[in-house]
């Protein structure tokens, strides 16, 4: 999700206004957890009592992410549910606590303000932007925290779990794919569009670096996500001769984008960030120009995946949710409900779910996730879980509108280049 400066700013004042309020919200959970044994001699604290843990979810239901922020709030409920009528986490059951923050900063920090002493973990954060506005009281209150997002500046904390790639590591897979399997060689200009902030400058980094490294110009066109019609942006890229064009926007400035391109003629490949796609758009004006020129990479699989898990949790969320859209969503919120699930269940083995338990316990596993398309490695957290990209494209036609045109792979040029961490 994208970041501007402004957001920042303001995400940096907040931390500062609420300073005393986090202080006093750690004393009284101990930050970490002023561990106390129970009947169980299992280790426990703020989250997690003799027969229920917490987990918080801090989410967009009403603002730009709404419909993503639905189907992670789905997915996750869905997948505490079978964990607990399979007999919930160390004879534990499973309670959540979802909070809207409607792509808004302050009331970010107001949610974690009220549902952090409570929680054990965060299943999830929507947007870059809020999960700096309380990265500091994250660290301070060692919580394990899956945000959804994948900017780089989020890897470097111990307790916050990017998953998949970031943004920069998409990106150079994306060129990669272009240069070798749509006819970009050396010389070629591309051009990228990007958001300000975070999620745009992080996917810019690594469009830089393969641009450099194939022999390609990059021609750059920034822009802020109030912003809705790209007219401008397609007309330097028809001046500019570019051959292909990354999309590090959202999606209603993707469909423009597309749209306008492809009315005006230019009929070049698209490659989009994970965040600039959205399956609601196939039924707008600009579905078929999405349909015929559109592309996106991922490090999820996408919901018509093949894979037996993914297939499954298609079935149960419809069940689940019959009138409810499917998007990537599902599958990220699934997931990362699993994460936290796991390191909770490794905690209990260890009989310490305290958090600075559970993040040591989540920070033990090299291996995760191959059933749901996607191996992860949580063992080093300044460095992204995977380097590896699935290519997919909209399809009205697949489960959660989008379906593979390449299976996860990681370009050789991710091998030389450097993750800028946090």
């Amino acid at each position: 999700m994208a970041i501007s400066r402004t957001s920042r700013r303001v995400a940096a004042l907040a931390v500062l206004a609420l300073a005393v309020t986090a202080c006093a919200s750690e004393k009284a959970t101990g930050g970490g957890g002023d561990a106390a044994a129970s009947g169980d001699g299992v280790k426990t604290g703020p989250g997690v009592t003799a027969d229920k843990i917490t987990i918080g979810m801090i989410t967009d239901l009403t603002g730009p992410y709404a419909s993503f922020g639905k189907s992670l709030t789905n997915a996750q409920q869905l997948y505490f549910e079978q964990v607990n009528q399979a007999g919930g986490v160390c004879g534990r059951q499973i309670e959540s606590i979802v909070r809207d923050h409607g792509y808004d900063v302050q009331k970010a920090v107001a949610a974690y303000t009220e549902i952090g002493p409570k929680s054990v973990a965060l299943a999830h954060v929507v947007g870059s932007p809020m999960v700096n506005a309380v990265k500091q009281r994250i660290e301070a209150d060692q919580m394990l925290t899956i945000p959804q997002a994948w900017a780089t500046h989020l890897l470097g904390s111990k307790p916050i779990q990017v998953t998949g790639t970031t943004y920069d590591i998409d990106m150079i897979n994306a060129v990669d794919y272009l240069s070798k399997e749509k006819g970009i060689k050396s010389g070629d200009k591309i051009g990228h569009l990007y958001f300000e902030g975070d999620y745009g400058e992080t996917a810019l980094n690594g469009s830089k670096f393969a641009a450099e490294k194939l022999g390609l110009e990059l021609v750059e066109q920034k822009i802020k996500a109030t912003d809705q019609d790209m007219t401008a942006q397609v007309a330097a890229f028809k001046k500019a001769g570019v051959k292909a064009i990354l999309v590090s926007v959202g999606p209603r400035q993707t469909a423009s984008l597309v749209g306008v391109a492809l009315a005006g003629g230019m009929k070049v490949p698209f490659m989009g960030s994970n965040s600039a796609y959205s399956p609601q758009l196939l039924p707008t004006p600009a579905g078929p120009a999405l349909l015929a020129s559109f592309e996106y990479v991922t490090a999820g699989a996408p919901m018509s995946s093949e894979l037996p898990s993914i297939k499954k949790l298609g079935d149960d969320y419809k069940a689940k949710y019959p009138d409810a859209a499917v998007d990537s969503g599902v599958s990220a919120g699934y997931t990362a409900a699993g994460i936290v699930v796991d390191a909770l269940k490794k905690a209990c083995e260890s009989k310490d779910l305290t958090r600075a338990g559970v993040v040591t316990a989540h920070r033990s596993q090299s291996t995760w996730g191959e059933q749901y398309g996607g191996t992860m490695d949580f063992t080093a957290f300044d460095k992204p879980a995977s380097l590896r990209s699935y290519v997919v494209k909209p399809d009205k036609d697949a489960l959660g509108g989008a379906s593979i045109v390449k299976e996860p792979f990681s370009s050789d040029l991710v091998k030389e280049y450097q993750v800028p961490a946090g």
